[in-house]
């Protein structure tokens, strides 16, 4: 596709960008516990191929009216659809979307307007900027109440395929929708993903990220999120997949009353690796946050937890509250969790923590004596673990899928012990 002349400029500045910076190295703090070089090492390739097999993946596909599905960054119109949704919202491919003038015109004022990239930890977001070939575009007019979730699936198939996924969000003063993103693969891919989320005033927003790749998969994931007055964002995270995983948020906070609400479960096995970084900047008085983590290793695996809560002297009357758990099924598992405040307001309530530990063994012997086998009295504790965080979900059909998705994950962890080690 030949890209508007605004585009081809940011997308040039952003290679220059990648090609100054290359790959974080551990060397760079927001880098430290992660190490990249298997992805800097390797030779991924774009494809044209590999749309024949979507529909051996329709399992991760949500029975929704508004379903989009893109396999190796390529979208696929035979298994997609816009039906159902209200008049006025647009739900299409970006490409489809700088076509149409009317859409067009606010593609251009928030496409790669959000996720920066200046900085060196920040070179993916500029490789992703610089080698997009398309992605889904969600536009919410001012008022519209959509009922039913948007969902978006990305597929990457084929070892050694590299796919760049690019989501872009507008939801207009009092709006209302909820965007499911899926991804899943059958092979040793690298997916580099990008969403940007702009929550105008009062609007009310639920995102998803389900992380469903093949266990020897790359991902690298950024979440930016800009919301307006009295805005309200819901952010659910689940990574059950792939070899090493990261995923960064960033939630700017820029009108007074905004609120935000981050939630995430990662599950780990085998030597996988999934890191999970957060900023909230607090630019605007009387927002309140609340963000919770929970992390369950197994095996010789590893998690990294960040979370970062930075409120301006302007943010006054901030309420913010930051919780990182980790159960630590493994005694080869390593867990880093660093939460952490950089508060330049005084009239605040700001709090954070974080906790690794194990099974608790009063509850282990109650539930064994009342004639529960040890092998399901762990899994019913784990589960049960995980489930707060699923139990925040407000759309039942996502929920009801991830708690199967959560039970068979853990089934296959606490099997044995011997499979626990093994990741299997």
């Amino acid at each position: 596709m030949s890209w508007p002349t605004w585009l081809t400029e940011i997308r040039a500045g952003a290679q220059s960008r990648f090609d100054a910076a290359g790959f974080p190295t551990p060397k760079l703090e927001d880098w430290r516990f992660t190490n990249v070089a298997p992805i800097a090492r390797a030779t991924f390739h774009a494809s044209t191929n590999g749309v024949s097999h979507a529909a051996e993946f329709k399992h991760f596909f949500f029975d929704h009216a508004a379903r989009f599905v893109f396999v190796n960054g390529h979208f696929v119109p035979s298994l997609s659809s816009s039906q159902g949704l209200p008049a006025g919202v647009y739900a299409g491919t970006i490409q489809a979307a700088l076509r149409d003038p009317a859409q067009a015109k606010v593609v251009e004022k928030h496409l790669a307007r959000h996720a920066e990239y200046k900085e060196n930890w920040q070179s993916f977001v500029a490789q992703n900027t610089a080698q997009f070939e398309d992605g889904i575009f969600i536009s919410i007019p001012n008022g519209v109440v959509v009922e039913e979730p948007i969902s978006v699936c990305f597929i990457a198939t084929g070892d050694a395929t590299a796919a760049f996924a690019r989501v872009l969000v507008v939801a207009g003063d009092n709006s209302q929708a909820a965007v499911v993103e899926t991804y899943a693969g059958n092979a040793a891919t690298f997916t580099n993903a990008v969403t940007e989320i702009v929550a105008g005033a009062n609007a009310i927003v639920e995102h998803y990220k389900i992380q469903q790749e093949n266990a020897a998969a790359f991902h690298i994931g950024q979440l930016t999120v800009q919301q307006q007055r009295d805005s309200n964002v819901h952010d659910h995270s689940v990574s059950l997949g792939g070899r090493l995983v990261r995923n960064d948020l960033h939630f700017i906070l820029d009108g007074s009353g905004a609120e935000a609400q981050l939630n995430g479960l990662y599950i780990t096995g085998g030597e996988q690796h999934v890191a999970n970084h957060s900023r909230i900047d607090h630019a605007q008085p009387h927002c309140p946050n609340r963000e919770l983590y929970k992390g369950i290793l197994t095996g010789k695996s590893s998690a990294v937890f960040n979370g970062g809560i930075i409120v301006r002297q302007i943010a006054q009357k901030t309420d913010a509250k930051q919780s990182n758990k980790n159960l630590l099924l493994s005694d080869d598992a390593t867990i880093n969790t660093k939460p952490q405040l950089e508060i330049w307001a005084d009239d605040v309530k700001c709090t954070h923590g974080a906790t690794i530990g194990r099974l608790d063994d009063e509850q282990l012997f109650y539930l064994r004596a009342r004639g529960i086998p040890e092998e399901d009295a762990r899994g019913l504790l784990t589960f049960a673990f995980a489930n707060e965080l699923l139990g925040r979900m407000k759309a039942p059909e996502v929920r009801e899928r991830l708690e199967k998705a959560v039970r068979a994950k853990l089934d296959s962890r606490l099997g044995t012990q011997d499979s626990a080690r093994e990741g299997l």
